[in-house]
């Protein structure tokens, strides 16, 4: 049985009539452009989904940008909208480049590869678990960052963490990523960042401080 907002479900909040709920207001908003195919909705027997497509006046793009408000966000959710599609990716980079106050970010499960263009000043938390990175260097400009969760990426070794060095980085989340393997990992990554506390849920351990001596035994050899 469909539900009365069945006809709505492939639409964003911008794109409903008669209300004024704005981006800041709301945790979990879809952002993703438009839905599936009319040919895939027709063979799903939706048609009754299709919203009618219309020219945009200007004074109309001008009202929606207001209506997005995305400056004013502290709190957001655009977790699960595979927004790393690339039909999807002009619009992502376009609503991240202004979160200029977001302090808490959520990307989860988003396909995404690069994010390295984006800056977002006063982020404290970025959660980007189960996407596609394979390396720092494809993380966006975070220099007020506190609190980052990497899982399930797929992040290879540890270079180009030292970006995080200068930050205020407190819990750093790298679990199911191939760099949790590498030798020594967990004193490398709190060398790397001395303002780290905790690593995969892990408190700092004594054997954490730095990274493991090498002792060199020197060897006397007596030649009678």
């Amino acid at each position: 049985f469909k539900l009365p907002s069945d006809s709505f479900k492939y639409l964003n909040w911008c794109d409903l009539e008669e209300h004024d709920v704005r981006g800041n207001q709301l945790l979990c908003p879809r952002i993703r452009e438009a839905g599936p195919s009319e040919e895939e909705l027709f063979f799903r027997g939706e048609e009754h989904t299709l919203k009618k497509r219309k020219q945009v006046t200007e004074a109309e793009k001008w009202q929606k940008k207001l209506q997005e408000n995305w400056e004013n966000c502290a709190e957001l959710n655009l977790s699960y909208q595979d927004l790393g599609d690339p039909y999807q990716v002009e619009n992502l980079n376009r609503i991240l480049r202004r979160l200029i106050r977001v302090e808490k970010l959520w990307l989860v499960d988003n396909s995404l590869t690069d994010l390295s263009a984006i800056r977002l000043p006063r982020c404290k938390e970025l959660n980007v678990n189960k996407n596609h990175f394979t390396s720092f260097k494809q993380l966006p400009k975070i220099p007020q960052i506190q609190h980052l969760s990497l899982s399930e990426n797929n992040i290879m070794t540890l270079s180009g963490i030292s970006a995080l060095r200068h930050t205020p980085l407190e819990s750093l989340t790298l679990k199911r990523n191939p760099c949790e393997f590498q030798e020594n990992y967990r004193q490398l990554v709190f060398s790397s960042l001395p303002n780290l506390k905790t690593l995969d849920g892990v408190p700092q351990l004594p054997e954490d401080w730095s990274p493991p001596k090498i002792h060199f035994l020197s060897k006397l050899c007596t030649i009678l």
